[in-house]
């Protein structure tokens, strides 16, 4: 299969959100490429050779020939300009002021909201093990935020941030996921939003590569 040249590295365990993340934006848009992993309990990414090719030596980092880029969100939009449409499904949308805010978006939940990724894995959603304990204070004080801002930004009844599908709304499902497949209280409409994400085929597609 021709693959572009393209290389996407993943964690060994396919637990990582962001790497997740470019692996549906690959898929969405329907470019071949090769997965290669790396095993960060042994840390492998801090070793030659992948220290080489990543220049923050974390995943994903993605190859594509000779080029090497690492960080989720740049990786997607750097795709999104080298396989552009009408050729290749849009992962942003197109309208400057949506595309802006969906970009907004992926670095707010990259950012902030560390007592949520640090007491709700995605071990416990790929792995389907919830954790049974409460969310601390401070977790808590961040989920009250991620909803805030979910509930503001999910309102125009399509299930999606901007009307149609992009690369945004997986990355806010699966932060919501952290709340609602650990039995977090999260509000339905938020609820319907994540499950109708986390649905879509490309999503699926990762998900079963969990293990």
């Amino acid at each position: 299969m021709m693959t572009h040249g393209l290389t996407l590295y993943a964690d060994s365990h396919f637990t990582s959100p962001y790497v997740m993340s470019v692996f549906v934006t690959l898929t969405e848009k329907d470019i071949p490429f090769q997965i290669k992993t790396v095993d960060l309990d042994s840390d492998e990414n801090k070793a030659e050779p992948y220290a080489r090719l990543s220049l923050t030596r974390r995943v994903p980092t993605m190859a594509h020939g000779d080029f090497h880029l690492s960080e989720s969100s740049a990786i997607s939009e750097y795709l999104e300009e080298v396989f552009p449409v009408p050729l290749h499904a849009p992962v942003y949308p197109r309208e400057p002021g949506q595309r802006a805010v969906a970009r907004q978006v992926q670095a707010w939940l990259r950012s902030d909201l560390s007592p949520i990724r640090e007491e709700r894995s995605t071990q416990s959603i790929f792995f389907n093990k919830p954790i049974d304990r409460p969310l601390t204070a401070q977790a808590r004080a961040s989920a009250d935020k991620l909803i805030a801002v979910a509930s503001e930004l999910v309102r125009d009844g399509t299930g999606h941030l901007f009307g149609h599908w992009c690369i945004a709304d997986t990355d806010l499902a699966l932060m919501l996921n952290r709340l609602i497949m650990n039995g977090d209280a999260v509000p339905s409409s938020l609820k319907a939003y994540a499950e109708r994400q986390w649905q879509r085929a490309s999503v699926q597609q990762w998900v079963k590569r969990a293990r």
